[in-house]
């Protein structure tokens, strides 16, 4: 599990640099003269942009390995983040963060990939997806916060520096700390395939139980959770309080980190059947959505930590329930769907509260695009395997 380990630390970094860019992005747009439209269109591009990179990634990863495309993004995009601390121009940070969505794009599908295929069965994958999902809101807890806090010390420019030699570093220990030997396909034969219980792991299409498969639509969950993702994302740095001072938008990612870290923490939730987690997560998601469109009475740091919350509930379940019913020979293309999916949401959703914001609350659109996806999920067809 050495491999494991040194993943959790080269995601740590990654999300860090990626989550502490958060809270100084759409400040830094307004510096340079953006819009507020403008600026849903930078924070759009960036994973409208992904979504070459993930279908690259997913044929990639399951013919050549994860190693090189975990190496090869983690350096590129510290020295695009080096030539972002130079941008002069709203125009030249729309094309700076267009190539940084592609780069970007093949970590994640890599990272699963490769955590997916050590597992021995399908409980430990799980554990595993959830270790990911822990690893991502640890970053998240410290980044938003940080990333202010070097903007108020050194400036826009010296902070996307820092932040990029960070990342450069780290791809270059990701060289010598991931090994894949052993891990990169069914060739071993060793793991058995998963009974209808969902224990083992499968090896091949042929030993997938019959009716056990991935409803199209069920992608939607992912789309729409992203979605609303972005729009929060795109609004609360937009916001009075947090427009006074910076350190008030990192507060306040971080209190949805803060959130996903405690329902991460409750490792009995990986005995439920991930899809109904999955389910739940995204219902009770959209009800504090709707919540904070109707502006009910619970302040807005509990209904930021009840977001986190949800996220970390639904993230862990998304990914160890498609790893649970897909071979070990699909893994790459199967996630790298996954982060389509959440590529395309979050371009959506910065975009049209971007263009929708001064006529209808943000917060009732990421509210009706989850409701719509959970509404259009065919629940009957998709049949998920048991952890228990």
């Amino acid at each position: 599990m050495r491999t494991a380990l040194w993943l959790y630390l080269f995601m740590f970094v990654a999300f860090f640099d990626l989550h502490a860019q958060y809270p100084i992005l759409s400040p830094f747009a307004l510096s340079l003269g953006a819009a507020p439209s403008f600026i849903g269109l930078i924070m759009g591009v960036y994973s409208i942009t992904h979504l070459p990179g993930n279908l690259l990634a997913g044929y990639g990863v399951d013919k050549y390995g994860s190693k090189f495309f975990i190496v090869f993004s983690l350096i590129v995009a510290g020295i695009i983040l080096l030539f972002q601390s130079t941008v002069e121009d709203p125009w030249h940070l729309l094309y700076i963060r267009s190539i940084s969505g592609f780069v970007l794009a093949f970590l994640s599908p890599a990272c699963l990939s490769l955590l997916a295929r050590m597992a021995k069965d399908h409980i430990q994958q799980s554990k595993l997806m959830a270790g990911n999902g822990l690893v991502h809101t640890l970053a998240s807890v410290v980044s938003p916060a940080a990333g202010a806090i070097l903007v108020a010390k050194i400036g826009f420019t010296t902070a996307f520096s820092v932040l990029g030699w960070i990342l450069i570093v780290t791809g270059v220990l990701a060289i010598f700390g991931v090994r894949e030997k052993r891990l990169a396909g069914p060739s071993s034969g060793q793991l058995p395939a998963m009974d209808h219980h969902g224990h083992g792991m499968l090896q091949s299409e042929a030993e997938l139980p019959a009716g056990l498969s991935v409803p199209w639509l069920f992608f939607l969950i992912p789309m729409a959770l992203s979605c609303s993702q972005g729009i929060l994302f795109f609004e609360l740095p937009l916001m009075q309080s947090a427009r006074e001072s910076i350190l008030t938008s990192g507060v306040f990612f971080t209190l949805i980190s803060l959130g996903a870290l405690l329902s991460i923490s409750f490792w009995f939730l990986n005995k439920v059947a991930p899809f109904i987690r999955t389910v739940c997560g995204s219902l009770a998601l959209a009800v504090v959505f709707f919540g904070l469109a109707i502006e009910w009475p619970v302040p807005l740091p509990v209904s930021l930590f009840l977001i986190g919350m949800a996220k970390g509930v639904i993230y862990p379940a998304l990914a160890a329930l498609l790893a649970g019913i897909t071979s070990s020979n699909r893994y790459g293309r199967v996630f790298s769907l996954l982060s389509i999916s959440y590529s395309v949401g979050a371009f959506i959703g910065p975009m049209v509260a971007g263009q929708l914001r001064d006529h209808i609350s943000s917060y009732f659109i990421a509210f009706f695009i989850l409701m719509l996806a959970l509404s259009l999920l065919p629940l009957r067809t998709f049949k998920s395997p048991v952890t228990t």
